[in-house]
């Protein structure tokens, strides 16, 4: 089945199963439906040869009911054999109500509403398995290249009872892949809608050229307070670390979000840094869980001031805040680091002495109060002098409070940003990603 034929078939299946939970509804019963379907092959590659393939095919509905002001979610897996699948929604409505008679009422249920409707199909050219194994491996020919490809169509669909109905699918891929030379490596991520041989040529030669450099003395370095470059891929997840809790709405009415200070103008970042969730990347739908429909583009942080937080209508409901289309996590879904003026040629030279680092790792908050990040580095990191590459370093474990990178320390932002794409693939693949700039910071803080 091609991507289209599948997304077309995913597509008439959900609407199959939608008509008959809505027609078995009684009086006073509100019902919503989520889709989340995917498919995708999956290669994982080892000494730049293929050990693992696999084709997926797969659709999860969850069912949100309510009735006499309760609320009861169902999830469940779907077959694609109508007969089959109308059964076990049929019988996971009647649990729903079975659970809802004895449960008390939801004090700040969101009642379900008709948000309208709406349809975005990103359709890419994805390479069959044939030429796609050549178009991975014979440019890596003579490396010891560990990878993982998925790539396919991903769907997620809602609709209720109440009439509105949305659609999102979307065709792409990722690689997600180290280069090794004994125990040293270099990760890159290549990611895109259409495979294209010239820009996973420049990807890997980039890689390569930073496994060079990880042949050079290994350079100790003290802890200690250093000007440090945090690479595009580094940088996406320190500001990632914003979708644990710190522009959450419902976090900073429970006073648990490290972006406290910054919610009630007691700090501001540095003028340096914009923020926005954009949805016009196309990496993830509009439209949450129940079915609201996000604006195309929501300034988080405007010029250091933050602008917005991600309020769902749970949590308008229960502080008095204005909702904005949030999903119920209350998390970033596809965020965007606007880039600054810093040339990728300039980096070197604007560091001059300090840490370049490619990659972080097990970053997570050690002081949340005082929007403390902590992690380690990873990869290809390096020690820089007088602008020139001296040596890779031994790994760091560094903490630095957000407030201070990105605030007054943040010297520069690269004039080019580049998309990290979700790549957790447990139980499913999952849209979304953050597409960010390098940065500049001065005295990043590594404690050991």
């Amino acid at each position: 089945m091609s991507t289209q034929g599948f997304s077309q078939g995913v597509a008439t299946h959900f609407d199959q199963l939608c008509s008959l939970l809505f027609d078995n509804l009684h009086s006073g019963e509100d019902l919503s439906a989520n889709l989340a379907a995917e498919e995708t092959l999956f290669l994982r590659l080892n000494n730049n040869r293929v050990r693992q393939n696999t084709d997926v095919r797969q659709s999860m509905l969850a069912m949100r009911y309510q009735g006499g002001g309760r609320t009861v979610d169902q999830t469940l897996t779907l077959s694609s054999h109508l007969v089959h699948d109308g059964a076990a929604v049929l019988a996971a409505l009647a649990r729903c109500r079975s659970e809802a008679a004895v449960l008390p009422p939801d004090p700040f249920q969101v009642a379900m509403d008709n948000h309208g409707r709406s349809h975005e199909e990103f359709v890419g050219q994805l390479l069959a398995p044939e030429p796609l194994l050549q178009a991975i491996v014979g440019p890596a020919d003579g490396c010891d290249m560990v990878g993982f490809y998925a790539g396919g169509t991903v769907v997620r669909a809602n609709r209720n009872s109440r009439g509105q109905s949305h659609w999102f699918a979307s065709d792409n891929f990722f690689f997600d892949y180290s280069l090794y030379d004994g125990p040293k490596a270099v990760k890159g991520v290549y990611s895109a809608a259409v495979w294209n041989p010239a820009d996973w040529a420049a990807n890997l030669q980039r890689s390569k050229g930073a496994l060079a450099l990880l042949q050079r003395p290994v350079q100790n370095i003290r802890p200690g307070a250093y000007r440090t470059y945090l690479a595009p891929a580094a940088f996406s997840d320190l500001v990632g670390m914003m979708g644990w809790g710190a522009l959450s709405g419902a976090a900073w009415k429970q006073g648990r979000s490290p972006f406290k200070k910054l919610a009630e103008k007691e700090l501001r970042l540095s003028p340096l840094l914009s923020i926005n969730e954009n949805f016009g990347m196309g990496l993830a739908p509009r439209f949450n869980e129940l079915g609201e429909v996000a604006p195309e583009c929501l300034p988080l942080i405007s010029e250091g001031a933050l602008a917005n937080l991600l309020v769902s209508s749970r949590s308008a409901k229960e502080y008095g805040l204005q909702a904005n289309g949030a999903s119920g996590g209350e998390s970033p879904r596809a965020l965007d680091v606007a880039p600054g003026t810093l040339g990728a040629s300039e980096v070197l030279a604007a560091l001059g002495t300090g840490l370049y680092l490619s990659n972080l790792h097990y970053l997570n908050w050690s002081d949340p109060v005082s929007a403390r990040v902590t992690g380690m580095t990873r990869y290809a990191c390096f020690w820089v002098e007088g602008g020139e590459m001296v040596g890779p370093i031994n790994n760091l474990r560094w903490d630095e409070s957000l407030y201070d990178a990105l605030g007054s320390q943040l010297l520069a932002l690269g004039s080019q940003a580049e998309i990290s794409p979700e790549t957790g693939t447990y139980g499913q693949r999952n849209p979304g990603g953050v597409r960010a700039p390098g940065a500049l910071i001065e005295g990043f803080n590594f404690t050991l």
